[in-house]
This record gives C-alpha cells, structure tokens and sequence, in this order.
C-alpha cells in the first residue's frame, strides 16, 4: 500500500476511534485515552509522517551532564538488554522525566534505518508533542506498556513497535524511562509479551542501580526471602541512616513491607533480639532477620555507607566497598535527625562546614514558600545540585525541575526556549509551535542558571512571568497561566550589576527572594572529606580497589581548586582512570594539576580530618602498628578506631590500604 494511502487510512481509523465511530485500538483504555488526549487537547495530526524533533548537540550535552549520575546507573543494564534483542532488530533507548532521548544501544549496521525512523539520541518523545507513543504512554501514566504498530497515534510511527517502562528515584518521582524498538516486526502484538517482560526487569535493575547510587552515604540493607539470592540478585533494598531510621526503599520493598511508608526505625521492622545487627555489617555475613509485622524470615545482609556527601544526593556508587563493610550499626535517633536524613538537603544539613550548613537551613524553610531563590557562587562550586536538592526537599519533587542555562543558549534562541511560540510564528518554526521551558516547568521548579547572562529585553519578558504568573509565546496573543518556583544561580554579582544598570533592578528584587552563598571548595572545612568522598565513588566507578595516597591526599587539601568540585571529580576520575597501581598518587594526575599543586614542609604538621596534628611524621612500620594496635583495642570497629586515632574512617581505610592491614575475620 503506498505511504501515503496508508497515512491517510490511518488518520481516518484514529479520528473514527476518538469520536467512537470506530473501535478502539487493542482495547486498551489507556491507549483510547492517549488517543483523545492527542487529538483533542494537543491538536496533533494522526496523518503526520515527521519523525520526532530531535535536540541540537549542545541542547543534548546539557542535559546529559544533568543526569549524568543516572546515565552512569544505567550504563551496563542498557548494554546487557540491547545484547538480549539486538537479534530481533530492536533498539533500546533511556529517556529522562520529560521523554528526551539520552542514551542508546543499537547495531551500527541498522544505525541509519533506526535514525530515519526517529530512534536516535536526543530524540524527543512527550505526548504533547508526538501522541501515542509507548514513552510518552509511561511518561503520562508511570506505567509498562507495548504500543504496537498501528496503536501509535501519528502516521510516522504505525511500522514501530515499542515496549517502555518507567525508573523511578528512591524518592518515588519518575527520572527516566526505558524503551526497546523495533523498526519492522510480527503483525501479532503478542510478539511482544517477551521483550515486554525484559524492558520491566531492566528497568527495576535500573532503578536499584539508581538507588545504591544516590544513597551510598546510607546504611544499605540488600534482603531476599531465598537465602542463595542475597549476594545474587538481592529484591529488597532498605537505606537508613547512622541513627537506624529508614530514609528510602525500593519498589519491590514497599510492595511487600507496607510498613515502610511512613517514618520508621529499623527495629521496628525487623525482630534483631537473636542477632547484633552491627555484626551483620561489620562481618558481612548474611543473616536471617524476623519480619515484626507478619514473622515471616528475610535473608539479609548490610553494607555500610561508602562515603559522606557534603554537597548534594549525588554522592553514591552502587558497587560494594570491601573496606567499608567494617563498620558499626546504627543506633537510634531522635525526630529532628530523621526529618534531616529523609529530606534531599539532608547531606548539606550534615555538612561539616557551618556555612553549607546553614544554607541548608534555611532553603529547607523556604523551599515551596513561593519564594524565589538566588544562589551565588563560583562556576563549579554545586549550585545546580543544590537547586535540585531543594527542588526534592519542597512539595514539588514529583513534579518537573526545567534547567536552563541562559549562557548557554544563543541571544537568539534563548526567548523561543523559554517562552516558546505558537504554530508560524517565525520562519523555520515547527508545525504546531513549541512550548517554552517556562510552562514546561509548571506545576514544578524553574532553575535559570547563569541569570547574569540574560539579556535585558528578555528580563522584561520573565519579570511579567513572576509578577502576572503567566508567559505569552512569541507570535501569540493569549497567555498561559503557569504556576512555578523559581530558583537562579550565577557567579556574578548581580547587586553590583543592578546598580550599574546592566540588570534590571526590579527583577534583582523579584529573584532575591533569599540569596544563599554557596562557598568556593578551597574555603569549605570539609574539603578534606570531599576528597575522600569524590576519590571513593571514582575508585568505585573504575570497578578495582585504589587508595589514595596520604601525602597526596593533604596537598590536594590545601590545593586552590580554582574550578571547584567539577575540576575535583575530573581530576579524581583522571587519576583513577590512569593509575596502575592499587596507590593513586600525584603521578596520576594531570601534568598541569600536578604541577600545581602545593608542595609539603618536610616536618610540617600533617592535616588530618579531625584536625589534629601530628607532631612528627611516623615510619610506614610505627604508623601500622599504631593503626593495629587502635583497632585491637576497640575490636575492629572502624569508626571507634578513627576517632581514637584522631582520622576519619576513610583516612583509616585509605592507610589500612597503604599499609596492607586486613581485619582478622578477612585473611
């Protein structure tokens, strides 16, 4: 049947089914409801042949280093799932919260046949935009689907068949969604129950993956009802804090423990009395642990926290930490702690530099208070992360953070991307316009990055957005309401900038609702543990065991780190990547950094991260015997050792390391 005959019998088939002339396809409601949701609200042609709109390459990048913690979880599972149906011709794709394309598997061979059918990186796939699609389907209804073939509401995509489900963060809220497709396939949408199956199981691989990541500061609790699944293929994940209250669970979890949906302890949900928990992790043994609500028995097994973020959820690596496996349980809290723990700003609320610290505070009492919020700081210094973090700490969480960096963007491109516009409103505009990243963001968070950067005709434009809560596309005459919060950061000063007339006043006032400082790496107390943090999860990323060298260590302390944390991460996965030893040391970074850095007095007093010194440096054989002796004496307990040694633990475990120190139960 020619192309074009059969867009036309397709169109006529949908708008026969959405005015119930026609049956529904596959007797699905929820692909009816799409189909009148397309039709009616987004006023889309179900006889359109144009693939999806597809982000520039710059667009792209900016979005992919947001999610760049995701796309790291992700990675093996997407992989491992292309390997399971690249023989049926299928591709697999992530997408973020908004349908964006950022990642891909497919055959290099089918690459153009992918492409032309609109599978390819940064491919866009919301429903306003492309209708019924199995994305878009997941993105609506935050839930598995196959749409097969002719289920698709435009013309472009009936030869497609797509099988998508959702990923959720350990908060609940969607991030992203997986989707495997095929150009060409049976007519049988049975044909698909399989490849179904496999895209749900990899997206739960996924979303736990995501889970280890983003709590790897947390206590971590991997259970199975089979004693021989725990290691292999553990269901439940359970995070809980240095106190013993649960912060987070996955969703198999919750479904079969529905006592975790609110605050709880550890104690109240498992029966210990037979067995010191803090063994379990100290040992890593697996135990037998009691259900309290039904008695039933649950294989477990505990893993510490591998490392203590001072500067946003960011922080975790899924791997196992052999090292820090050692550590002691928690104990129980009080109420206030665990409020913190739960709450995204919960690692800044810990922070041991006053001044984080206190920036937490206070954006966890504005946070959805209709209070716009300016963040100040160096370029590199978190305060994107932080953005984000007080996006999930407020009401809002569930619904969409729209990033902007209006540095990035073109002067003349900047207005369509925020704004948006309506269908003809400039040559090369899309068919049926555009939204903008203003009513994208409605209902959730607005961040402008690098408000400094926005051109004064455009301030006039978004101070009408903060005043009248509405935003007019260009080349419309009817306003959208939009109901936002409002978060910008720059490295500017826009006082000073207001003053001199290259910002406009009035909108300095309207953003500054609360201005929050967020200080430079080279000036916050905790940079030592940073450090040790940032090493931690790139030594985890490189999948070996490394140790980063003290001396080492407390020269990139006293380092001036001009481009903050994102120069820190670069320059620890640089080193892990190219270190070929089990001890990083200043060879491996780059010659320039290396170059840099600072270098030690020969007796100077050394720095340590309970800021003690040491008086005189120690031989390698007097320092291990210190070391042995601190952790005989408080029964290889890590964190009791390094407190009695005046270090952190993960001084302790970097020097063990060095100093090939293995803890009894281990040799």
């Amino acid at each position: 049947m020619p192309y074009a005959l059969a867009s036309t019998r397709h169109a006529e088939r949908v708008r026969g089914a959405v005015e119930g002339r026609l049956p529904a396809p596959s007797d699905s409601p929820r692909l009816v409801s799409s189909w009148q949701r397309s039709f009616e609200r987004y006023q889309l042609d179900p006889g359109s042949v144009i693939g999806p709109r597809v982000l520039s390459a710059a667009e792209l990048r900016e979005i992919r280093d947001r999610e760049e913690s995701f796309l790291r979880a992700s990675g093996q599972c997407l992989t491992r799932l292309h390997d399971m149906v690249r023989e049926a011709d299928y591709c697999v794709m992530l997408t973020d919260a908004h349908g964006v394309t950022i990642d891909y598997r497919l055959d290099r061979e089918r690459r153009n046949d992918f492409k032309h059918a609109g599978l390819y990186i940064g491919s866009c796939w919301s429903e306003s935009e492309e209708g019924t699609c199995g994305i878009a389907n997941v993105l609506t209804d935050l839930a598995p689907i196959t749409v097969h073939k002719t289920d698709h509401f435009r013309a472009a995509f009936t030869t497609l068949t797509c099988s998508a489900a959702p990923i959720f963060a350990p908060g609940g809220e969607l991030i992203g969604v997986l989707d495997a497709s095929a150009v060409q396939s049976p007519d049988n949408r049975e044909s698909q129950r399989i490849v179904n199956q496999l895209v749900r199981q990899s997206a739960t691989l996924i979303e736990d993956g995501y889970f280890l990541h983003r709590l790897a500061s947390c206590w971590i609790l991997f259970g199975h009802q089979n004693r021989n699944y725990v290691e292999a293929q553990p269901e439940l994940l359970i995070a809980f804090d240095e106190n013993g209250n649960v912060v987070a669970a996955n969703r198999r979890a919750r479904e079969c423990m529905p006592c975790l949906d609110g605050p709880r302890h550890i104690d109240e949900i498992f029966d210990s009395s037979h067995v010191q928990l803090r063994d379990i992790g100290r040992i890593e043994t697996i135990a037998a642990l009691r259900l309290r609500a039904n008695g039933s028995m649950l294989y477990a097994r505990i893993r510490a926290p591998l490392g203590t973020s001072g500067y946003g959820g960011h922080s975790a690596r899924s791997s196992q930490s052999a090292g820090a496996a050692h550590g002691a349980m928690p104990l129980r809290g009080d109420a206030a702690s665990h409020e913190y723990d739960r709450s995204a700003l919960g690692p800044f609320l810990r922070s041991a530099d006053p001044r984080v610290a206190e920036n937490a505070r206070i954006a966890q009492r504005v946070a959805g208070k209709r209070l716009p919020i300016l963040l100040l700081g160096e370029t590199g210094a978190g305060k994107e992360v932080f953005a984000r973090a007080i996006h999930d700490a407020s009401a809002r969480r569930n619904r969409p953070f729209i990033a902007v960096n209006c540095g990035a963007l073109p002067e003349s491109l900047i207005e369509s991307e925020l704004f948006g516009y309506a269908p003809g409103a400039f040559t090369g505009a899309r068919r049926h316009g555009a939204r903008g990243k203003i009513a994208m963001a409605d209902g959730g968070t607005l961040f402008l990055d690098e408000i400094g950067d926005m051109p004064l005709a455009l301030q006039t434009r978004l101070l009408r957005v903060l005043a009248e809560g509405e935003v007019l596309p260009l080349g419309s005459e009817t306003p959208v309401r939009v109901d936002i919060d409002v978060v910008c950061a720059t490295h500017r000063d826009l006082a000073q900038m207001a003053g001199a007339g290259a910002f406009r006043d009035d909108l300095y006032y309207r953003l500054s609702g609360a201005v929050l400082t967020l200080p430079p790496l080279r000036e916050r107390r905790d940079i030592a543990m940073l450090i040790d943090m940032v090493f931690a999860e790139e030594a985890q990323a490189a999948g070996r065991p490394l140790a980063l060298d003290a001396t080492l260590a407390t020269r990139l302390a006293a380092f001036a780190w001009p481009g903050n944390l994102r120069q820190l991460r670069n320059a620890m996965r640089y080193a892990c990547a190219v270190c070929d030893t089990v001890l990083v040391e200043a060879r491996h970074l780059s010659a320039d950094l290396a170059a840099s850095l600072p270098e030690l007095a020969p007796r100077a007093a050394s720095w340590s991260p309970a800021g003690i010194a040491a008086t005189s440096p120690l031989s390698d054989e007097d320092e291990r015997a210190r070391i042995v002796a601190a952790l005989t004496a408080h029964r290889w307990r890590p964190n009791a050792a390094a407190l009695a040694l005046g270090i952190s633990r993960a001084t302790l475990y970097r020097r063990m390391a060095k100093l090939a120190i293995v803890g009894p139960h281990r040799v």
